[in-house]
């Protein structure tokens, strides 16, 4: 997937229960500079992120469809497809359902136990040329799809999360 030559800026990201985080995303035009920007701003941003995996628009404030997700080396992920940036994408089929913890930087006190399918195919569009990609992939990888896609949608994970008992304090190690 094509990377544009966009230097990115390093973004507050925003907490629940900021209002941004629970509106759906407007679909953008991925060509548009606003967007390419808004991109590069994202990967920075997961970057300088400690045990970021990925981060959705939303959760810098700005109210569209657009997300970043980079498994690399993560001990979870199975399929791994580096670093990319997707604009206006959806889940086009998923299957076998599996619950896991799960996190996010906009919910930094919590972890949840939420019920994701494990293999995905995800269609969305490129930043920069607009060229549609498909992705399929499994295991942490597909958790973490599916995770920023509900951002994109207005969702933090306690939405999906089974109730209270499935709602725990994150562990701090000093």
């Amino acid at each position: 997937m094509s990377r544009p030559d966009v230097e990115g800026r390093v973004l507050e990201v925003v907490r629940a229960p900021a209002a941004v985080l629970a509106r759906p995303g407007e679909r953008v035009d991925p060509t548009s500079p606003e967007v390419v920007q808004l991109a590069a701003d994202l990967v920075a941003t997961m970057r300088v992120s400690p045990g970021c995996v990925g981060l959705a628009a939303p959760q810098v404030g700005v109210g569209v469809k657009v997300f970043c997700v980079d498994v690399s080396g993560h001990p979870k992920a199975r399929t791994q497809h580096g670093t990319f940036v997707l604009c206006n994408a959806e889940v086009v089929s998923a299957s076998r359902n599996e619950k896991a913890r799960e996190g996010c930087m906009s919910v930094p006190d919590l972890t949840g136990d939420v019920k994701r399918a494990t293999r995905v195919v995800v269609r969305g569009q490129e930043p920069g040329t607009g060229a549609e990609v498909t992705i399929e992939t499994d295991a942490f990888e597909a958790r973490a799809l599916q995770h920023e896609i509900d951002h994109c949608d207005g969702l933090l994970f306690l939405d999906r999360a089974a109730g209270a008992h499935a709602i725990h304090p994150r562990k701090t190690y000093l």
